[in-house]
């Protein structure tokens, strides 16, 4: 058998397929499954919005606090709203108590594949990278740690015309493997091959690991393998901990020194050496940026990403007013075959019940299509608060870290002519011990040396000390603006939190309205389908029927393909 009809046959035989998740996203296909659960395609039964929606795997579903943490740690990667990271819908809990994520959907390729044909150009690479840097910058910014980036979390789409566009996925979802319940003390979690040395020793990820993993992921797109290689874990986790970082000139010499500077400063094992922050690698990036080539985009103009086909339409279903037309043909289909008004029971009770069915339904539609329209209005007034204040404070953000880079040069520098004033003020003591002991006429030599060394040690010192006064007030400088920074994450944090609240309200009255409009589809399917059996054999009712029995032959043969579609290879595991 092929690999593609097992694979068709194991989708088919998902029992969740078809199913409506938290009353309103229809599960349609398969897409793969990863670490922490399972991706599926799904689409909003209201608004046909396609997303990539994630199950989390069910040995986790029992798991309270971590349902807790979850929808803190999801929420939380929300609030970053930056364009070169994965929009985060929804997330929640069904009544089942299942787990769910709801992401952008993306068609697209991952960051692996593309780096599994080989060496990048090197404009294609920095361009790759400063994408992500950006958005890893906002997210530190907020508080947001990525713990897990790897080539496998890299999408590249296009957006707009414009190819390798980067978006970042799973943000912050891999700590919830660190749960100590969940492994043994002491364990390790993550990808090893872009894990940091402080992660590989079994400390916490910060802002500084997803730097490393930068590193990692440049050095890899620019010569076509890993830094560190390993098929033994502990090997490799070994070499991230303490291994000299290989320069990536020895496999790619047209690097320029610039970009390998970059390279090995992301890869330094201490991570207070590597770059302060997204804000200062960002500013490199922008000056190798500028010096490469201007004809670099030329050559890329032929070697377009593949993109993956957009997803199908959604399978036909009958809308309310198609109900009623269909609901009418079965009556005058029931008057036809009994005009004496005598129908058998259940022919009667289908006829009355599809009627009032599709009069109830026409009536929830327009609710429905009213609350829909007032969520919408929520999240898009979320998402204009967020991305204000998100720029707002990485503006600020970009400011402090300057600061505070020109406050440690101004310290350098000052702490370079500490030493010079020391060697002079030891000049000034041995001049005065001269002095003391000279008689004569060497003594006005004396005091001229003594002099002069005391200048020269007032003189450091006044240096040294406007030094310091400039790094105090670069500082207080940086101090003020991360006054700012707080203030505006915490009115962020309180904003979202209101409309999340808002937002969740809109969406339990939809989900409530959604069960009882799909308990309605059901009722109306049952009631045509009693009906079709009945009257189809009916001669007089032939040509009212005809139209009827093909359209719901359609419905079920377009829902059969969906549910047995294969996955689209689009949006990773």
């Amino acid at each position: 058998m092929a690999r593609g009809q097992s694979a068709t046959r194991t989708r088919s035989r998902d029992p969740l397929l078809n199913k409506v998740i938290a009353g309103r996203y229809r599960l349609e296909t398969r897409l793969g499954e990863g670490g922490m659960g399972v991706v599926y395609r799904a689409r909003h039964v209201l608004i046909d919005r396609v997303v990539a929606l994630k199950l989390i795997r069910p040995d986790l579903r029992g798991e309270t606090h971590l349902r807790a943490w979850m929808l803190r740690e999801a929420r939380a990667a929300n609030r970053v709203d930056h364009a070169h990271i994965v929009d985060i819908h929804d997330v929640g809990e069904t009544e089942e108590g299942e787990l769910y994520l709801v992401m952008e959907y993306l068609t697209g390729v991952a960051l692996s594949s593309e780096i599994a044909k080989g060496q990048m150009p090197i404009a294609r690479a920095v361009d790759i990278l400063e994408q992500m840097c950006a958005a890893l910058a906002r997210a530190h910014d907020l508080g947001v740690v990525h713990r897990d980036l790897k080539s496998d979390n890299i999408m590249l789409t296009v957006r707009g015309g414009r190819q390798d566009y980067v978006k970042i996925l799973d943000f912050g979802l891999a700590a919830l493997a660190r749960d100590p319940r969940l492994a043994p003390k002491g364990a390790v979690f993550g990808t090893p091959e872009y894990m940091s040395p402080e992660q590989a020793r079994g400390e916490d990820a910060i802002a500084a690991s997803d730097l490393y993993a930068l590193g990692i992921l440049f050095y890899e797109m620019v010569t076509g393998q890993l830094p560190y290689r390993s098929s033994d874990r502990d090997t490799l986790l070994e070499m991230q901990r303490t291994a000299a970082s290989p320069r990536p000139t020895r496999l790619r010499q047209d690097l320029p020194e610039l970009a390998e500077q970059i390279c090995l400063k992301l890869l330094e094992k201490t991570s207070e050496n590597r770059f302060r922050d997204g804000h200062h690698l960002q500013e490199e990036l922008k000056k190798l940026q500028r010096s490469l080539p201007s004809n670099v985009w030329e050559v890329r103009k032929g070697s377009d990403v593949p993109m993956a086909p957009p997803p199908p339409p959604p399978a036909p279903s009958p809308g309310v007013v198609e109900w009623s037309r269909r609901a009418a043909n079965f009556l005058r289909a029931t008057s036809r075959a009994y005009p004496n008004g005598k129908a058998p029971d259940a022919v009667a009770k289908a006829s009355d019940h599809i009627w009032e069915v599709a009069a109830r339904a026409a009536r929830l539609e327009g609710e429905l299509a009213s609350h829909s329209r007032k969520l919408e209005a929520i999240e898009k007034r979320g998402r204009a608060l967020r991305a204000e204040i998100g720029r707002k404070v990485e503006e600020l953000a970009g400011e402090e870290s300057r600061a505070m880079r020109e406050a440690a040069a101004e310290r350098e520098r000052g702490a370079r002519l500490t030493a010079l004033r020391s060697r002079a003020e030891q000049d000034l003591r041995s001049a005065q011990e001269q002095a003391s002991r000279t008689r004569g006429p060497e003594l006005a030599k004396a005091y001229q040396a003594m002099g002069g060394a005391q200048a020269r040690s007032e003189t450091l010192q006044t240096v040294i000390g406007d030094y310091e006064r400039r790094a105090k007030d670069r500082e207080q400088y940086a101090t003020s603006l991360r006054k700012q920074i707080d203030d505006l994450k915490a009115q962020l944090q309180r904003y979202s939190e209101a409309l999340e609240n808002d937002l969740q309200s809109g969406r339990d009255r939809i989900a409530s309205r959604v069960r009882e409009a799909l308990g309605y589809e059901q009722a109306f399917q049952d009631a045509s389908a009693t009906l079709l059996e009945h009257l189809r054999g009916r001669p007089e009712c032939r040509e009212l029927l005809e139209d009827v029995a093909k359209e719901m032959a359609e419905e079920h043969e377009a829902r059969a393909m969906m549910t047995q579609g294969g996955g689209d290879a689009a949006h990773p595991r």
